[in-house]
Formats: C-alpha cells, sequence, structure tokens
C-alpha cells in the first residue's frame, strides 16, 4: 500500500465519483479505478458500494476514511516539519556564552533578533567560561558559544569574528588611583591585585602575565577568583585591583571604578565558535545571521 492508495480512495469518497476525482487529480479513471480496487483487495474489505446514483462509502469504508485522512494530515505535517527543521527554522540550538560578552551590544542584540526571526528554534543558552566552552562544543554538548579566544583553536572548531574587546583596571572606588584619568603601569606597582587562578584559562593567565612583564610589572596578586565578576566583588570590598575585560563597563558593580591603562593592551577577540562538522541547519542560520550582524 503507497500513500497515493489513500490519496485516490479519499478523492473518490469526497466527490462520490471516479470520474470528479480523475478531475481532480488529473490522473486516469482507469488507473484510479485500479488502486482503489488493489486497496480494497489489501484491506479484505470493500470501501465503496456501487449504486446507479454513484459510489457511496460503506460502513467499512466510512472508518477507513477518518482513518485516511488522519494519516495524510500527519504525513503532511512530517513534510513540513521535515522542510522546516531542513532549513533552520524549527530546531534546537545550545550556545554558551561568557557571561560579560552578553550584557549587551552584538550578542545580545544577535540573540534578540535571531530568536524574532526563528521562533520555532529553541535557544538553550548556557554560561560558560571559554574553555568550558570549547570543551563542550568539541564533546557535542554546545552547539556554539561566544569565546574570548586566546591561543590556537582546537582541532574540529571554527569560528567567526564577532568583535574585539581589551582588558581595562579595576580599582576600588576608596582608592585615589586613577581618579584624574588614565594610569601607567609603573603606578601599580606594590599594589594588591585579585585575580583567577591559572588553571581557569592558563593561555590568558599566562597572556596577560607576560604583557604586564613586559612593561616590568609582577602583579602582586592577594586574592584569587574563579570568575570576572567574583573578582569585581572582592575589588568592590576594598580587597585590590583587577585587570579585567573591557566589556565588565557594561556592568559597573557598586564601588569600582574602571581606569584606562596607557600602556598595557591585551586584545581580547570574542568569536562565535562552533563544530565545524555540525549538521545543524538552525546552527548554519545563527552563524549566516551572526556573519551578517557583524560585517
Amino acid at each position: 500500500m503507497e500513500l497515493r492508495h489513500l490519496r485516490y480512495f479519499i478523492a473518490v469518497a469526497e466527490l462520490r465519483s471516479v470520474r470528479a476525482a480523475s478531475e481532480q487529480l488529473h490522473v486516469t479513471q482507469p488507473a484510479i479505478s485500479r488502486q482503489i480496487q488493489d486497496l480494497e483487495e489489501a484491506i479484505g474489505a470493500a470501501l465503496f458500494e456501487r449504486t446507479p446514483r454513484g459510489l457511496v462509502l460503506t460502513a467499512a469504508g466510512e472508518a477507513y476514511l477518518v482513518q485516511a485522512r488522519e494519516i495524510l494530515e500527519r504525513v503532511d505535517a512530517a513534510n513540513r516539519l521535515a522542510r522546516q527543521i531542513a532549513s533552520g527554522l524549527q530546531g534546537h540550538l545550545r550556545v554558551g556564552f561568557v557571561e560579560n560578552a552578553a550584557w549587551s551590544g552584538i550578542v545580545a542584540r544577535a540573540l534578540r533578533e535571531f530568536e524574532q526571526a526563528v521562533p520555532h528554534v529553541t535557544l538553550e543558552l548556557q554560561p560558560m567560561n571559554t574553555p568550558e566552552q570549547l570543551e563542550s562544543i568539541a564533546a557535542g554538548r554546545l552547539h556554539g558559544g561566544f569565546c574570548y579566544r586566546v591561543g590556537v583553536m582546537p582541532e574540529g572548531i571554527a569560528s567567526t569574528p564577532v568583535l574585539e574587546q581589551n582588558v581595562v583596571l579595576a580599582v576600588p572606588d576608596a582608592w585615589s588611583l586613577g581618579k584624574t584619568g588614565a594610569v601607567a603601569t609603573a603606578e601599580l606597582r606594590d599594589k594588591p591585585f585579585i585575580a583567577f587562578p591559572r588553571r581557569v584559562y592558563p593561555a590568558y593567565y599566562d597572556r596577560l602575565l607576560a604583557a604586564c612583564a613586559e612593561r616590568g610589572l609582577t602583579l602582586d596578586i592577594r586574592q584569587e577568583a574563579g570568575t570576572e565578576t567574583a573578582i569585581l566583588s572582592l575589588v568592590s570590598a576594598g580587597m585590590g585591583a583587577a585587570i579585567v575585560n573591557a566589556a565588565n563597563r557594561d556592568r559597573p558593580p557598586a564601588r569600582v571604578r574602571f581606569v584606562d591603562l596607557q600602556d598595557l593592551s591585551v586584545p581580547l577577540p570574542l568569536e562565535f565558535c562552533f563544530g565545524a562538522n555540525s549538521a545543524n541547519p538552525a546552527l548554519d542560520r545563527f552563524v549566516d545571521q551572526l556573519r551578517q550582524a557583524a560585517s
């Protein structure tokens, strides 16, 4: 039995005429009659009663018509769903992000516009630091993520540029340092600092300390915290200064001042990273939209 048997049967049942069904379907009458007969033989029951006034559904035919319509409706729904998924208009997308990258600007706008443009794609957003995202993308737990990439991209992961940030000095508001403008690294000697442990993001940690060393500065790290949010909370408490992502300016904590650094630069390229061999059409659509927004 094939779907055309059901389509021919439904047309004949609704029009009560092989001739009318033939005209509607653009199929010859003998072909439709033969398919109806094949269907009845396969079922083992007569679906129509042939009368001088036309074809009339039998009791079995009435029941079969209800089920046949439901089958075709489900098939049509499945076809629509498959087309939607194949075109990236429906599906599921797990995306990671570094929290400070999503507070404003292109990341927040890209997520909002994608959700508005493709409402039937479910966005599952997961805050993670960059190494956690790259590990999850490689393991297939994330489809992609907004990462501050430092160093070589892991094998099997592709990326597209989004924007570039830099670092900024965060100091307790009670300090006089930086109240008149940008500061030089020489002014940071002997100041207590808060940083994250090297294990959190070794490549960035090493680059930051190397950039400081080039300026003759060795950070006096008194406290460590695993996230920039936690680091800034310690700065707010007056425990020391910190060199953090300039994106934090978009969400300044209480009792913290952000001060430009005159002679220290650590570029932080934000990229959307994703599996190079991903077969998720929703991901393809998201990457295309993001590239247009970033261009």
